[in-house]
């Protein structure tokens, strides 16, 4: 693994546009369970049951009991691990442009990057189903369920629910950043969940280098992704950037 964090810092080293695709591996290190998988809130709910944009609707206090009041819980304590903040630090060091994500946890902005986009929107912030305002999920009241905005209307995630569509934006520019980074960084993604797992394709094709970081093989190993670094995500990403300040 040495040889390859050594290979990493180097291409880092001479490029100013990075970007990184983070999913769910990178989150776990901060407590956060994943939703598919080994372990993940699918083996214990049915999605289509609790987290369907239908099922919302129909009777959003259980959706709300069942599901977003456990997630609420969980975001509430959590906080950025080493994977996050090492990816802030990248940025501050004017290598890394912009963060592309598949979780809805908001841990990247606390870490401190400032360009984001949240492919499946965030539970980090819930908005008003009837004004559309947008209110911080640590600052919801739960003790009533569904609990509900100053104007009445009940609160939902912010998020991307089953049935509704990636915000278009959110796929817009993501394809965009794919396209125009010099090196991807793809961090703790199953990379199967599209249209997400098509971004390091879309750089690949773009010219880029693509370096990823995950505890397994994923089906982007060997086919589109240059080299696998295997491990943590906070420990990898916490070696690269080491490197990275020596050479300095």
């Amino acid at each position: 693994m040495n040889s390859l964090i050594a290979r990493a810092v180097n291409q880092l080293r001479s490029v100013r546009n990075v970007a990184a695709l983070t999913g769910a591996g990178i989150s776990i290190e901060s407590g956060i369970p994943p939703f598919r998988g080994k372990g993940g809130l699918w083996e214990r709910f049915d999605p289509m049951e609790i987290a369907h944009i239908d099922a919302f609707l129909a009777d959003p206090a259980r959706v709300w009991r069942v599901l977003v009041k456990e997630l609420k819980d969980i975001i509430d304590r959590a906080e950025p691990n080493d994977g996050h903040k090492g990816l802030a630090r990248l940025e501050a060091m004017g290598i890394l442009k912009t963060v592309i994500t598949q979780n809805v946890d908001g841990l990247h902005q606390m870490a401190g990057n400032t360009d984001v986009i949240e492919f499946h929107g965030t539970f980090a912030w819930q908005r008003c189903t009837q004004c559309d305002k947008r209110v911080e999920t640590r600052a919801v009241d739960a003790s009533v369920l569904p609990p509900r905005c100053s104007c009445g209307g009940i609160l939902r995630p912010d998020a991307v629910l089953f049935g509704e569509m990636i915000p278009p934006v959110a796929l817009w520019r993501s394809q965009d950043v794919a396209a125009r980074c010099d090196v991807m960084l793809v961090i703790g993604t199953s990379a199967i969940v599209q249209p997400a797992a098509s971004m390091p394709i879309i750089a690949k094709q773009s010219g880029a280098i693509v370096i990823e970081i995950n505890p397994e093989p994923t089906p982007l190993t060997g086919v589109i992704s240059n080299y696998l670094i295997q491990g943590r995500a906070g420990e990898v990403i916490q070696a690269i950037v080491s490197g990275l300040e020596k050479k300095r």
